[in-house]
């Protein structure tokens, strides 16, 4: 592997807008997206606007999950970002459009930290 890591950037059209206007359940959905994908949660931190949308992120020991909402959109914006080859940060990403009852998604991914000569990357168990 020639790259630290890989980052996904996900638009996220078509979401069912109570989900994306509910802190506890996008809070829900993003960890079990996390850990479908076999990742290993560090911490939580989520936040409900008023009058409507919501932000979080969900670090990993692999790096990140995050999420912003717009309800009354039926739009997410969403980044997946990996370190390593152990967990495909596309495995999260499809768990989570699901989740949001979405309708399409567009995404690109993205090399993150890309070597000349092949890397390894120790993910961290503290």
């Amino acid at each position: 592997m020639n790259a630290l890591g890989r980052h996904i950037l996900a638009e996220i059209y078509g979401c069912d807008s109570e989900i994306l206007n509910d802190r506890e359940l996008i809070e829900k959905i993003m960890v079990d997206s996390a850990l479908s994908s076999g990742a290993e949660i560090r911490e939580v931190a989520f936040h409900k606007f008023s009058p409507m949308g919501v932000s979080g992120v969900v670090v990993i020991s692999e790096s990140h999950l995050t999420i912003h909402t717009w309800p009354e959109l039926g739009y997410a914006a969403v980044d997946v970002f990996t370190c390593g080859d152990k967990i495909n940060p596309w495995d999260a990403c499809n768990y989570l459009t699901e989740r949001l009852k979405a309708s399409h998604i567009t995404a690109t991914e993205v090399k993150r930290g890309i070597f000349e000569q092949p890397v390894s990357v120790k993910v961290s168990n503290l």
